[in-house]
């Protein structure tokens, strides 16, 4: 089965119901869907800078009890060096958070769901934008 991890700006849309994402959301198994544990750090993160958005915090909590949470461990690690290295020889930067989610989704085969074109340069990413119809 192809998974479909989605990065946190997509996760974003998807908790803001954005249609377009929903209906492309609803397409795939739920157990198609993963999101990365940084993705989930980015979340966390979210919430944590809006102590009084309740409703918010809900919402993640309820999001996180139903998809897949892949856990951030050495053999990614290892992807992510390689990764790394190989954009600095070509003179290209992704933000930390971004070269671990790209490096994960590498590491998982994994389709990487998000709309931020930076990942356009991992070439070997395979990437979908669920915003577009």
């Amino acid at each position: 089965m192809k998974r479909y991890m989605l990065d946190t700006n997509m996760v974003s849309f998807l908790l803001n119901e954005r249609l377009s994402v929903l209906d492309r959301a609803a397409s795939v198994p739920m157990e198609a869907l993963c999101i990365s544990a940084v993705t989930k750090g980015e979340m966390l993160f979210g919430v944590a800078r809006r102590p009084g958005a309740h409703s918010l915090r809900q919402v993640v909590d309820e999001f996180l009890l139903r998809v897949d949470v892949l856990p951030w461990d050495s053999s990614v690690a290892e992807v992510y060096g390689r990764l790394r290295a190989s954009l600095e020889t070509q003179g290209r930067r992704l933000d930390d958070v971004d070269l671990m989610i790209a490096a994960h989704a590498l590491s998982e085969n994994a389709i990487l769901v998000t709309n931020d074109q930076a990942f356009r340069w991992v070439a070997a990413l395979e990437l979908e934008d669920w915003t577009q119809n």
